[in-house]
């Protein structure tokens, strides 16, 4: 009988309830773990709560690095100076990816002199271009991704994204030069890329290694369809939701807005999930907006099942972010059968279309803001139609975007590299 591969998974971020970049850490590992004997690489710092999920998980090791010396005083100097821009913390801080990445090849080589070996490496996170290993160093077949990066900032929202530190975007493209140094891309076997942004960030050379596939994947155990709402009517409000974090590219104020200009003519009421540096800003607002009464902020750290409770409250999901790289959320929301708005920028360009939801033109506030006007408008006049739109999302998720299929796929991509790299 053929023996299992032995894989070597490499997830800088991984571990349940650790935001949405950890939990595909988490997702991978725990999945590939019933498949495979797995050993895991991961950053102490995900220690805690891997060991409150149960890990190591039969059939699996894992090994942590201690990079903290590095990435505690890096992260606390980011977080200092840029208080509202989560995503430039994230841009400064993640330079701490090379220091792990490094003291990861030299305890795996330790561990290959001493007996330890693999058939195939996966680094799954961070799932960023930027994230150039030199895992291939190990002398075996390197899988690199699912990448989501690439994406460039959008023409037409300047405000917003000078409250993002978006000056400090151009950074990524250091990344190129250490994917360039470190050899990552030159000697990956396979690079799975989550967007055409992705891919045509990717030097041309590399690209006939590239496999589509989306980074995100839901749990469809636990974002699960329900019966859409009581249609809205005089006596039953329009259900918006929105879950995400409270920073500026999110774009809430835009919904806000939107809210404001139709609460006097159609009952609704907007559930706020998530917090964030603009929580203060966005609940004075509220107020400002004369809206608070339609709004509900919920800024607790709720469990996937609750996010997915409160989902299934909704009639409409709406996700007004001007950059948003991937779209988990958006997949989360139509596996629980409800149709979506978003912005057609980066990410949910490639879910979202007129079949699930309503696509929002990316050339301004204005034309968000009228859109989503537009949009609540016909949900509340053509009830059914929304209904079936929630009804395709979820057809399509269970098609497409379930971890276990996400899984399926890479196994079979390791086999078919594992056979080539023994001819």
């Amino acid at each position: 009988m053929t023996q299992p591969l032995r894989l070597l998974l490499s997830a800088y971020q991984c571990g349940p309830g650790m935001g949405s970049v950890s939990q595909i850490g988490w997702h991978w590992y725990s999945r590939l773990a019933q498949r495979l004997p797995t050993t895991l690489v991961t950053h102490i710092r995900n220690r805690e709560a891997l060991l409150a999920a149960g890990a190591p998980l039969p059939g699996s090791e894992i090994i942590y690095m201690d990079t903290e010396w590095f990435a505690g005083p890096l992260y606390r100097l980011a977080a200092r100076l840029f208080r509202q821009s989560e995503h430039a913390v994230f841009l400064v801080s993640s330079a701490d990816f090379y220091v792990y990445d490094a003291a990861a090849l030299r305890e795996l080589k330790r561990r290959r002199v001493a007996g330890a070996d693999w058939d195939i490496v996966h680094a799954v996170t961070p799932v960023s271009p930027m994230a150039a290993t030199r895992l291939h160093c190990l002398g075996r077949p390197v899988v690199l991704g699912p990448w989501n990066g690439g994406l460039g900032k959008p023409a037409h929202f300047p405000e917003i994204m000078q409250a993002d530190a978006a000056w400090l975007y151009p950074v990524r493209k250091l990344g190129g030069l250490v994917d360039a140094l470190a050899g990552s891309s030159r000697h990956a076997a396979a690079i799975l890329t989550a967007t055409e942004a992705t891919l045509h960030s990717i030097a041309p050379r590399y690209r006939s290694r590239c496999v589509p596939m989306l980074e995100n994947g839901v749990d469809l155990t636990v974002f699960t369809p329900a019966p859409w709402p009581e249609p809205p009517g005089p006596q039953q409000p329009l259900r918006l939701i929105f879950v995400g974090r409270l920073v500026p590219f999110k774009g809430v104020s835009m919904l806000l807005e939107a809210v404001q200009r139709v609460k006097d003519v159609l009952p609704i009421r907007l559930t706020i999930v998530g917090s964030g540096p603009l929580e203060a800003e966005l609940r004075a607002e509220t107020t400002a907006r004369g809206i608070a009464d339609q709004v509900r902020f919920i800024t607790a750290n709720l469990a996937p099942a609750q996010v997915a409770a409160e989902m299934q409250t909704a009639h409409l999901f709406c996700l007004p972010s001007v950059r948003e790289s991937g779209g988990a959320v958006l997949l989360e929301a139509m596996a629980c059968a409800r149709p979506v708005t978003a912005v057609m920028f980066g990410g949910p360009a490639e879910i979202v279309d007129e079949a699930v939801g309503r696509p929002l033109p990316a050339t301004g506030r204005e034309a968000v803001v009228s859109g989503l006007v537009t949009v609540f408008h016909e949900v509340a006049a053509q009830p059914e139609a929304w209904r079936e739109r929630g009804e395709e999302g979820l057809r399509r998720v269970q098609e497409r975007y379930g971890w276990e299929a996400k899984v399926d796929a890479a196994v079979a991509l390791y086999q078919r590299l594992a056979a080539t790299d023994e001819s």
